[in-house]
C-alpha cells in the first residue's frame, strides 16, 4: 500500500514539507517499503488519508534516503511516526519513556484517526504535547537502546 501514499526522497524534500504544511498535521512515517510491520502501518495511512484529508497530510520517508533525520529523531526501531503542526514538532505522551515518536503499527484504523484528531486539536489551541487516546494495551512496547553512551 505504500504506493498510495506520497513520498519524501530527500533532506530537502522532508524540510519544505516541513516548512510548507500548514494548518494540518504533518505525519512522517520512517521505515522501508519492504518492511512487514512499515507495509502493515502504510495500509492503516493509506486508507485513512483521504477521510483525515481537512486535519493531515500523510508522507512516507525511507531511512536510507534521509539518514540526517533518521538520527536527529534517533529512529532505531522502524516504522517510527514522527507528527508536526505549523513546522513544529508535536509531542505526544504514549505512557512510554519516548514523546517524540510512535514506534510501530497502529492496532487499528481507529486508533490512528483517533491519535491525528487529538493532535490537531491539540495543537489548534497551542499544546505541544498531548496525551495519547490510544489504550495502552494497544501501544507496541520497546526499550529504548543508547548508542555511543
Amino acid at each position: 500500500m505504500s504506493f498510495l501514499l506520497p513520498k519524501l526522497t530527500c533532506k530537502r524534500e522532508v524540510d519544505q514539507a516541513i516548512k510548507s504544511v500548514a494548518e494540518k498535521v504533518l505525519v512522517l512515517r520512517f521505515g522501508r517499503d519492504n518492511d512487514a510491520v512499515c507495509l502493515q502501518l502504510d495500509d492503516i495511512l493509506a486508507k485513512t488519508a483521504h477521510d483525515l484529508s481537512k486535519m493531515s497530510v500523510i508522507y512516507l520517508v525511507d531511512v536510507d534516503k534521509v539518514p540526517v533525520y533518521t538520527q536527529y529523531f534517533d529512529i532505531s526501531y522502524i516504522p517510527s511516526t514522527v507528527f508536526f503542526f505549523n513546522g513544529q514538532h508535536m509531542k505526544v505522551d504514549y505512557g512510554s519513556p519516548d514523546h517524540t515518536k510512535f514506534v510501530g503499527s497502529f492496532k487499528t484504523k481507529q486508533d490512528f484517526i483517533d491519535l491525528i484528531e487529538v493532535i490537531y486539536r491539540g495543537a489548534m489551541r497551542g499544546k505541544l504535547i498531548v496525551r495519547s487516546p490510544i489504550d495502552p494495551n494497544n501501544i507496541p512496547k520497546y526499550d529504548l537502546l543508547y548508542q555511543g553512551i
